[in-house]
């Protein structure tokens, strides 16, 4: 086991103890990600109600020499929670980059990811980091000016203080005359927003109740999975879609070494996907210390994707 994993595998139990010891229990979405959950969330990108995925690939496919000219011709790409990193050749052959710097939590999933991207583009220079990007961090010695990609929509994941503060530890890790290229998800009928986050064939459910699986896993747990139900609800007032675990009957279980209980009813909050309007997302960037400088979304205006730079700096294209 390597340091880095080792001091992830921590705070994965930290969190979970902190989350379950809450009267209302919380795990922070970036948890799903181990290497069954990635596999799971690639099996979410293809479902028929997922529209993110194929809207935000459309968009890099149709927008890319307009891409290339904006986020900067010939720049390191540093994307955050890569995954498996299948937008990612989009953007290296709109920008022309050379070197690739791909962030995820999970190291299993990442190296997989890159392997198949090294095989596909042999001259790419790539520099994996198996880290979680929501925490400060230091990037491998690269020459600037650099281009951020943040795309899916995981911004939405963080309520909108911690979005701020990512956005501008982003800002802070990229340097001057940065550009970051990220995706946003945008406000719809709610019906289409829970089903994507509900799907018929279960997948979702499946990739919810994986983060139960995991603590069994690897930090001992002796949770009853099947006594748990997947739900995914709008709120607007928050303008976002929740998903929870939800207890089906009264229970105790022991995880990290600790008790606890639920009572029939009771959930374990698991993830936000905030959704935001243009004028949300460009109010976000100036707050974070980014200037927006181009914007785009399909017909149905189902998903956003933005160019930011950093501000203070020359934004001319």
């Amino acid at each position: 086991m390597t340091e880095m994993t080792t001091a992830v595998l921590n705070d994965f139990g930290r969190a979970v103890i902190d989350g379950l010891s809450q009267a209302r229990k919380i795990i922070p979405a970036r948890y799903f990600y181990d290497l069954r959950g990635s596999e799971l969330f690639e099996e979410i990108t293809q479902l028929p109600e997922y529209y993110p995925t194929r809207t935000e690939t459309a968009l890099l496919r149709s927008h890319g020499a307009d891409l290339g000219r904006l986020a900067g011709r010939g720049r390191p790409i540093i994307e955050f929670g890569a995954g498996s990193a299948t937008k990612t050749p989009l953007l290296i052959e709109a920008t022309e980059a050379t070197i690739y710097v791909p962030v995820d939590i999970s190291g299993d999933f990442l190296r997989q990811a890159v392997a198949d991207l090294a095989r596909s583009k042999p001259t790419l220079r790539i520099i994996p980091v198996v880290g979680d990007f929501s925490q400060p961090m230091a990037l491998p010695p690269v020459e600037g000016p650099l281009t951020g990609f943040f795309p899916g929509s995981t911004i939405g994941n963080f309520d909108h203080r911690s979005a701020i503060d990512l956005l501008r530890s982003f800002r802070q890790t990229l340097g001057d005359d940065a550009r970051l290229v990220i995706g946003m998800d945008t406000r719809k009928n709610p019906r289409l927003l829970e089903a994507a986050y509900d799907d018929a064939a279960g997948v979702t459910a499946a990739f919810n109740l994986n983060l139960l699986e995991r603590i069994n896993r690897e930090l001992d747990g002796t949770i009853a999975v099947e006594a748990f139900e997947h739900r995914a609800v709008w709120y607007d007032g928050y303008g976002r879609i929740e998903m929870h675990l939800v207890a089906t009957s009264e229970m105790t279980f022991s995880a990290a070494g600790r008790r606890f209980s639920m009572r029939a009813g009771e959930t374990i909050h698991t993830e936000n996907s905030h959704k935001y309007t243009l004028a949300e997302a460009r109010l976000m960037a100036r707050a974070s210390g980014w200037e927006p400088i181009a914007y785009w979304t399909d017909p149905e205006e189902m998903f956003g994707l933005h160019v930011w730079g950093a501000a203070g700096e020359d934004l001319q294209p």
